[in-house]
Order: structure tokens, then C-alpha cells, then sequence
């Protein structure tokens, strides 16, 4: 079985212990068997869908691409690779709730301040949270927090996360 990856998903399919694939932003165009790719993207061929905003999507991801290998990885073997990022450790295995009410302008970006423990509101927020490639649809003009999106940061899943989590901890 030849697999397919996305470059945002190379990470997990390399932590996960599969050794032979394909990097390709357009897996279809690839002449492959399996696509590991993001949940958000669409292809014609048989594929594995993963998350990776925040640290349980990403231990996540990495235990079911783990299963396509035969030997899927146990959570401590997992839990390891969270080890030099000390904001994803802290909430990989919590319940944050916080007094602190955003207004959010994406989905991926929900994922990351519910994990956080913000309050998503429309109305009587704190601040305003959006991707960069949505700046010119942001109404607001105070409390702005913009996040970069995928196309202008690390491919790496834990970098990525890492810079997003810190950028928003300064909140609270």
C-alpha cells in the first residue's frame, strides 16, 4: 500500500512510524493508495482524516495513524513526544474553565480556545481571536489577537500549536 501525506501531516505519519510515503500538498495528484491528510481536505482516493490544533488531536492522530504501521503506539510512547512542549503538556490532559469570553472567527481556532478554557460569545467579549487570512473580514477594532494560520508557520504540529497556545496564554 503506497501512502500519501500532506506536508502539514508529515509529522504525525513520521512519529507514528510509518517509514514509505509520499509528500504531496495535493495527494490525488500522487500515485498513491492511502491519504493521511487534514480533516478540512478532500480526496478522491481512501484516506485517514486527522486533527492536529490542539495537544489531544494531535496524541490522537498520532495513535490512529500509529494503527496503519501494525504496532499502534501506547499513550506513554505517545505522551513522549510531548515532552520539550511545556504549554501542549499542560493541556493535554486538562479541563481548563476561564472567566474570559472571545469572540472567534474560525473553526480551527475554536478548537484551540475551548481546549484553552475560553468562553466563545458573540456579543460582550474580551477579545478578538482570528487567523491572519481572515484580517480584512475582522469588524472589531480593539482586543485583537490575530494567529497565524497554517500556511504562514511550522509544519510541525507541536511547533504550530506550541506558538498558538503561548500567543493566547497571554491572555489570561
Amino acid at each position: 500500500m503506497k501512502i500519501v501525506t500532506t506536508p502539514m501531516c508529515e509529522e504525525i505519519v513520521k512519529l507514528a512510524g510509518i517509514e514509505d510515503y509520499a509528500v504531496n500538498k495535493f495527494p490525488d495528484k500522487e500515485d498513491g493508495d492511502f491519504a493521511i491528510l487534514l480533516s478540512e481536505s478532500k480526496v478522491e482516493m481512501d484516506c485517514l482524516a486527522i486533527k492536529i490544533n490542539t495537544p489531544s488531536q494531535i496524541f490522537e492522530s498520532i495513535r490512529e495513524v500509529s494503527k496503519l504501521t501494525g504496532h499502534e503506539l501506547d499513550d506513554d510512547e505517545i505522551a513522549g513526544f510531548f515532552e520539550d512542549y511545556g504549554i501542549l503538556k499542560k493541556y493535554l490532559n486538562s479541563d481548563f474553565k476561564r472567566q474570559i469570553n472571545v469572540k472567534v472567527y474560525s473553526e480551527f481556532l475554536k478548537d484551540i480556545v475551548r481546549d484553552m478554557g475560553f468562553n466563545i460569545v458573540s456579543s460582550n467579549f474580551d477579545h478578538v481571536i482570528y487567523p491572519d487570512y481572515l484580517k480584512d473580514r475582522v469588524e472589531e477594532t480593539e482586543n485583537l489577537v490575530e494567529i497565524a494560520s497554517h500556511n504562514s508557520i511550522s509544519k510541525n504540529p507541536f511547533e504550530k500549536a506550541e506558538l498558538r497556545y503561548g500567543i493566547l496564554e497571554n491572555l489570561i
